[in-house]
């Protein structure tokens, strides 16, 4: 309906729960998960090409989000049939930058009646009334939504910035501390803002050699690749 208000999680809201037919089986979500990061993210159609490069580059790093305690979870508004047609296709006959052979192995969600993806405010009105936008939702182990990020549907998501923000985000967890822009594993993060005089005092003061403050609102510190590599999980 074109009048019609999209309701959006937000960033801070438990994820909306709810049962769902996937190609690995039913799922209970985000319940199934529990104690895992979740990327749930959806694309507008089976048998499209960006989609396709898509759910290639995202079955080759699996492995990668799997070694952060990251589960995939695709979704699209067409049904299982389709999902395993072109699924098999992908394995199949497709390649794509040297990637070939590829198998899905995490599940991706049959969500025909859209009750799913209208749910998360994946059906953009402006874009499509009748295909899901390349939403991206990454859901924390608590079941909290942590951060968002949409792509309208001639855009390829960029995957190396989607593994960004799983470890930015486990980073910040873990440490206590906020990432600038364009951080990376290895790069200075940022120390939190003090919240009174006295303590802005002493951080100006401060003399630790990992610590470099420009101002009482601005400083930074070290956290080498391995601190983030190895960084306690939250569960």
């Amino acid at each position: 309906m074109e009048n019609e208000i999209i309701a959006m999680p937000r960033i801070g809201d438990k994820a909306p729960e709810f049962e769902a037919i996937t190609t690995q089986g039913n799922i209970n979500f985000p319940g199934d998960y529990s104690g895992k990061w979740i990327i749930l993210f959806s694309h507008p159609a089976d048998f499209t090409p960006v989609c396709t490069s898509e759910f290639m580059t995202f079955a080759s790093m699996q492995n990668e989000f799997i070694a952060l305690n990251a589960q995939l979870v695709g979704l699209s508004i067409d049904g299982l049939y389709s999902h395993i047609a072109w699924l098999r296709t992908i394995k199949e006959k497709i390649v794509f930058k040297g990637m070939k052979n590829v198998d899905v192995t995490f599940p991706l969600i049959e969500d025909i009646t859209m009750d799913i993806a209208r749910k998360y405010g994946m059906i953009q009105p402006g874009e499509s009334n009748t295909k899901a936008v390349r939403a991206v939702f990454f859901i924390d182990p608590a079941g909290t939504i942590r951060a968002i990020i949409y792509y309208p549907l001639s855009l390829g998501r960029n995957f190396d910035e989607l593994k960004r923000v799983i470890i930015a985000l486990q980073t910040a967890d873990a440490y206590g501390v906020s990432t600038p822009a364009n951080w990376n594993p290895g790069d200075d993060v940022i120390v939190s803002t003090a919240s009174s005089c006295g303590a802005a005092k002493d951080r100006m003061e401060n003399k630790d050699e990992n610590v470099t403050c420009y101002d009482w609102f601005f400083c930074t510190k070290k956290l080498s690749v391995e601190q983030v590599k190895n960084a306690p999980v939250k569960k």
